[in-house]
């Protein structure tokens, strides 16, 4: 089973994340939290990385080994805050094996989101 935090606005549709390590931050790094709209941490990591890339080959390697790391273990929560930022709130957390469960469990709960929800899809 796997937890979700569902995050919610008004006027938007509830946006949910999962709990844990994040195997798409440790591989593209900056670039998943660019992807995820985090932008305030995307650049800023993007930046770091860039840093780390232009120093020698041991000491630059393994820094840029712990950002993606870094990005693996806390992207999760780096989106979190970032949505924070745009005025998301930290809902509901809600334990479901899929997305897709996860969110009809919380629309289950919280039959006020379910315009929001349809309207965006």
């Amino acid at each position: 089973m796997t937890i979700w935090t569902a995050h919610t606005r008004p006027g938007a549709a509830p946006i949910l994340i999962k709990e844990g390590f994040s195997l798409g931050g440790l591989v593209f790094g900056p670039l998943w939290l660019l992807a995820r709209g985090a932008w305030i941490p995307g650049t800023l990591t993007l930046v770091a990385w860039v840093a780390f890339a232009l120093r020698p080959a041991p000491l630059g390697t393994l820094l840029l080994l712990a950002l993606h790391w870094g990005i693996g273990v806390f992207g999760r929560d780096l989106w979190r805050w970032s949505l924070g930022l745009r005025g998301y709130v930290a809902a509901h957390v809600v334990a479901a094996p899929n997305q897709d469960i996860a969110l009809s469990r919380l629309l289950d709960r919280r039959p006020d989101l379910i315009a929001a929800a349809v309207a965006l899809s």
